[in-house]
């Protein structure tokens, strides 16, 4: 049996309160129970259900309330995708100073019970974090910047996720690009021609386990480093937190102050155009005086709506990277490589079964492979093909996506524009020739989950520049050129494309 709560927290004098009233047990209950409500408003019903429902609480002692998870994967698990809701909850229900504990029951075993803690600073040592329907319920802070500014590097408030590293980030060919530079940045942070780095695409591909990967490989390599992560709601809700406050000075003095700059989701400046002056500012700083930036976004810095164009400009200073989509190899690896982590080892059936249909992204990925390990840990079920399509059904859409062939692009391109199949995949230089060929190349990128050197390869073996090259081309004729616009329309409509 796991050991008693007194055995883990040590007994003080407390205060007096209703802790001196009620049964501990009880008052522990009670206090999670009112977390619990606020987790429940902001978490879906299934994560609730296979997540938090069954947590029980153990003991409120000294200030912490210890609750009872069921294995160390769970308590990590948790850890890692909820933290900052349990840490806004906690201090909400149970107050600034609050700290809570997790007793790892380890296979309801005889061995001693592990326990872990969440550090929680007090609530005014910290920032705002973005409007929730948890934080709207806290009191109005004042934000302690000049205090932060002035404080010692080590402990600078960086927000970075310790478990996002290089070391555990799957690498290849669909994030080549933007890994190498988020190395180049952290090994020599504003010194190099990426500055500011913009990493866009699709929600759940690793750009921000790649950006925080900078941050803690570059406070590794020096711990004085000023490093800052943020989002663009959060850095506006601080912005009009200063504003109310008259705290203009010291919000600019403490992002001026910073050696490296990490904006999560630029896209959502989009049409706050006081907060947009402010940054404009702040990144004319930091860039001037050769403090690196890095920013991240789900569409090129162009393609943003509602940003100004002198913002845009500075964005493309630098260096843009896309992170795309992992290819069918680079998501068995990803599956084989979590996991390993988690100290299993999927059957070679699953793990081409998951990577085979689930193709949107990492973190759907990751997730139905949580839900597969989850039911196999907390239900018995047996690790197997059948209950992988279980899972998948149930995660991924009902209706898969109907396959697109290569084929079928490459044919239904070369009838459009009248070119023999031979000359489009050729390597002749006509300009007619050209568009057609990149029209193709496009279309496979925005339709398959093929690599660029796979798409290349259907080409004549040409290479993933290449390929990059003509997707930009079209994609910027599809901005100006009305001819490419009704090509790349009829086609995806007789192909059964997406538009």
């Amino acid at each position: 049996m796991p050991q008693d709560a007194s055995t883990l927290i040590p007994q003080e004098q407390s205060s007096p309160n209703r802790s001196t009233m009620l049964d501990n047990n009880t008052l522990a209950t009670e206090l999670w129970q009112k977390c619990l409500v606020i987790i429940r408003d902001n978490v879906s019903q299934q994560v609730f259900k296979t997540w938090f429902e069954n947590i029980r609480a153990l003991s409120w002692n000294s200030n912490k309330l210890t609750i009872q998870v069921p294995s160390q994967f769970f308590y990590e698990w948790i850890e890692e995708h909820f933290y900052t809701l349990l840490q806004q909850v906690v201090r909400q229900v149970l107050g600034s100073d609050a700290q809570l504990q997790y007793q790892v029951i380890v296979e309801k075993s005889e061995e001693t019970a592990k326990d872990r803690t969440i550090r929680l600073p007090a609530f005014r040592q910290q920032h705002p974090v973005p409007s929730t329907p948890v934080t709207q319920a806290f009191q109005q802070s004042h934000l302690p910047f000049a205090q932060e500014a002035q404080s010692v590097p080590q402990n600078f408030p960086s927000y970075l996720n310790p478990n996002y590293t290089f070391e555990n980030f799957i690498r290849g060919e669909s994030n080549q690009l933007a890994v190498a530079a988020a190395i180049a940045i952290a090994e020599n942070p504003g010194r190099t021609k990426y500055n500011p780095l913009v990493l866009y695409g699709h929600t759940g591909l690793g750009k921000t386990h790649l950006i925080h990967a900078i941050g803690n490989r570059a406070q590794q390599n020096n711990h004085r480093i000023r490093v800052f992560y943020t989002n663009s709601e959060r850095f506006t809700m601080e912005y009009v937190n200063a504003i109310q406050n008259g705290k203009i000075n010291e919000f600019t003095n403490f992002y001026r102050s910073i050696d490296i700059l990490i904006v999560d989701d630029i896209q959502f400046f989009s049409g706050k155009e006081k907060t947009q002056d402010n940054f404009f500012h702040t990144f004319n700083a930091l860039h001037q005086s050769g403090k690196q930036i890095i920013l991240t976004s789900d569409k090129p810095p162009k393609e943003i709506q509602g940003v100004d164009d002198r913002l845009i400009s500075r964005f493309q200073w630098g260096l843009t990277a896309d992170v795309q989509p992992p290819d069918f190899e680079m998501r068995m690896a990803i599956l084989q490589r979590k996991a390993a982590d988690e100290g299993t080892e999927l059957p070679g059936d699953v793990v081409e079964y998951l990577a085979r249909n689930i193709t949107s992204s990492v973190r759907e990925l990751e997730g139905c492979l949580i839900s597969l390990l989850a039911k196999v840990s907390l239900d018995g079920r047996e690790l197997s093909n059948d209950l992988a399509k279980e899972v998948v059904k149930g995660i991924a859409s009902e209706q898969a996506p109907r396959e697109v062939s290569v084929k079928s692009i490459i044919t239904g391109v070369s009838e459009y524009y009248d070119i023999a199949l031979p000359l489009l995949i050729g390597k002749t230089r006509k300009q007619e020739v050209v568009i057609a060929r990149q029209t193709a190349m496009y279309l496979i990128k925005q339709n398959t989950q093929l690599s660029l050197k796979s798409i290349g390869s259907h080409f004549g073996g040409r290479d993933h520049t290449t390929v990059i090259h003509s997707c930009q081309v079209i994609s910027n004729y599809l901005e100006t050129d009305e001819r490419i616009q009704s090509a790349v329309h009829i086609l995806s409509e007789r192909l059964g494309l997406k538009k």
